[in-house]
Order: C-alpha cells, then sequence, then structure tokens
C-alpha cells in the first residue's frame, strides 16, 4: 500500500514538472508535494502512527527517500527554469548599440508666451504691476469709458463681436484700466496682457491676438515721461542703440495722442526691407490719459496725470523673430515653435 502511494507521487511529479512555464508555477506545483503541513508527502509521514512500532524506523526511512528525491527533483527543474527565464529577459532587454538613439523632443514655449514673459519682466523692472482683466466686457467698461463716442467705427459690429446687446468679446485690454482706476488711488503703474478680439483678418491682422497694454497715473506724470520709459523698453526688447521716435495721432483715451516708431534693428536706421526703406519701424500707440477718462473713474484731472500705452504681442514677436505671417503664431506646427528658444 505504501509502495503504491510512493509510485504514484513520484509518477504525478514526472509527468507535470516539464510542462510549467514559469518557476511561480513551479513553486506552486511543489507545494501540493512539499509543503510542510498539506503536501501529499507530509501526509504519508501522518500514518506512520498507524504503522507498528518496529516497522516505524522503515517507514520513515522510505518517505524520507521520496521527500529527498522530491526536493532534489524539484530544484533541479526550477534552477533549469530560472536559467531559461533569465535568458529571456536579456534578449528582450537587449541594445542594439549600432541602432540610432531613441531621442525625446524637449518641448519650447510659443512665441507668444517668450515675448508676454519679456515684456512683463522688462516692465516689472520698472515697478509695473500685473493686472489681468477680463475678456467679455460690457460697452461701458469697452469703450465709453474710454471716451469713445457712440458713433465711432470701433462700436460697428463689423469690428466688434458683440457676445448681446450690452456685453461684447473686448477689443483691448484698456477696458482692464478702467476697472484698476476706479478700484484704486494713484499712484497707478499697472500692466495688463490678455487676448483681445476684433472682426479682422489678414497677413497681418487675426480676429483674436494678444495685447500688452501699460498705464501709469501719478502727479506731474508727462509725454516726457512716456517717452523715457518707451526708450528704456525698446532698448531692453530690441537692442541696444535702438531709439523711439512719435509721431500725433488720435486716439480716444489719450489726449496728446502718438504713434510711436523705433529705429530699425536690423540696418541700424539706413533703410531695409524690415523698415520699408524708411529706417523706423511702427511698434505701438501711446498718449497721455485723456481728463474726460480719468474722470470717469472718479480721479481729479487737476491732481493727477497720467500716461498710457498699449502694442500687440504677435506684432512684437513678428519684429523681433523675422515671422511674415501672423497666422503662423496660431497653427498647431511643433516645427515652427521650437525653433524659437529663450
Amino acid at each position: 500500500m505504501m509502495e503504491e502511494k510512493i509510485r504514484e507521487i513520484r509518477e504525478e511529479i514526472e509527468a507535470k514538472i516539464d510542462s510549467f512555464d514559469s518557476s511561480k508555477a513551479l513553486y506552486e506545483f511543489r507545494k501540493t508535494f512539499l509543503d510542510n503541513k498539506e503536501g501529499k508527502i507530509a501526509q504519508l509521514m501522518k500514518g506512520m502512527k498507524d504503522v507498528p512500532k518496529e516497522d516505524r524506523p522503515a517507514f520513515g526511512k522510505v518517505v524520507n527517500e521520496i521527500k529527498e528525491w522530491a526536493i532534489a527533483r524539484f530544484d533541479e527543474t526550477d534552477a533549469k527554469m530560472k536559467k531559461l527565464e533569465l535568458e529571456k529577459r536579456n534578449a528582450a532587454e537587449a541594445v542594439d548599440v549600432t541602432m540610432p538613439a531613441v531621442t525625446t523632443k524637449v518641448g519650447t514655449l510659443h512665441p507668444d508666451t517668450l515675448i508676454v514673459n519679456e515684456l512683463i519682466e522688462i516692465f516689472a523692472g520698472m515697478g509695473f504691476e500685473v493686472f489681468e482683466g477680463n475678456e467679455i466686457e460690457n460697452d461701458y467698461y469697452n469703450f465709453t469709458a474710454l471716451n469713445t463716442p457712440e458713433d465711432h467705427p470701433a462700436r460697428d459690429m463689423q469690428d466688434t463681436f458683440y457676445v448681446s446687446k450690452d456685453f461684447l468679446l473686448r477689443t483691448q485690454t484698456s477696458a482692464g484700466q478702467i476697472h484698476v482706476m476706479e478700484n484704486k488711488k494713484p499712484p497707478i503703474k499697472i500692466l495688463s496682457p490678455g487676448k483681445v478680439f476684433r472682426s479682422d483678418d489678414d497677413a497681418t491682422h487675426s480676429p483674436m491676438f494678444s495685447q500688452m497694454e501699460g498705464l501709469v497715473v501719478d502727479k506731474g506724470i508727462t509725454l516726457c515721461d512716456l517717452k523715457g520709459m518707451l526708450d528704456t523698453f525698446s532698448a531692453q526688447i530690441f537692442g541696444e542703440g535702438v531709439v523711439t521716435r512719435l509721431r500725433p495721432s488720435y486716439f480716444p483715451f489719450t489726449e496728446p495722442s502718438v504713434e510711436v516708431d523705433v529705429s530699425c534693428f536690423q540696418c541700424g536706421g539706413k533703410g531695409c526691407k524690415l523698415c520699408k526703406g524708411t529706417g523706423w519701424i511702427e511698434v505701438l500707440g501711446a498718449g497721455v490719459v485723456n481728463r474726460h477718462v480719468l474722470e470717469n473713474c472718479g480721479i481729479d484731472p487737476d491732481e493727477y496725470s497720467g500716461f498710457a500705452f498699449g502694442m500687440g504681442v504677435e506684432r512684437i514677436a513678428m519684429l523681433k523673430y523675422g515671422i511674415n505671417n501672423i497666422k503662423t503664431l496660431f497653427e498647431s506646427d511643433t516645427r515652427f515653435a521650437e525653433q524659437f528658444k529663450n
């Protein structure tokens, strides 16, 4: 009877031991025989109590022999399996040093972001604080408070995206300046970046673009202060030696108003394709804050004065980086963006 059980155990082990594909599965199979409590060989030892006392040494010897054989058989097979698993893992992880390396592309900031960051850094160095207004404004903050007449062309449907009768997508970040002046007493020195929206679309204009506007209000502010600040800004953004000039213009919210040109940083003012042979490049609009705008915000124009300026971020980016079509700034082409670095 004992001999038959041992023979069955041996045959079962031999029949299945080479059929497993992992050392883990082999280990689970091993436990069914060699587990100290539930294994089939351990169960044989429990039958010793039924064996006559004089036959127990021989019984124990037979059980120990099958146990030692099973341990050796499993250890041998486990060693072979682990060797095969290691070879498979090494083969899977093998590196062909003759193959080109797999490279990871490093992301780059969009030209608009680079310019915005640079402008904020420049003006922050001159004491400006950043204020971001709402992209949806009402007619009062976008037009009326900025001294824009009811019949001004900018109010027309073909120029402005109206959400409703009274609300619209802001056409300028100047609306944020009104919010600041209503809630903060001078001195005021803020920079207002953000997206603006106008019904305009060609190679140099986009229905959505970014603006960067600035406002300074304090006692004794003059056009000379504006000119000095613009000279500092131009030299830092376009390079040393670049200077500005002011040309008379008209904006409802400033008086006097000026268009601001910078000397061509490509030809040094001699005349080239970039500056169209004039030696100057128009970059932004500015002026002294209109008395009516200050009054609309509860600021006494006899005690305080100020200047404001505004520029298109895309225009600055196009000039600085030599981009000839504004639409490339809005296309999702990583080949374009990766050309620009800090």
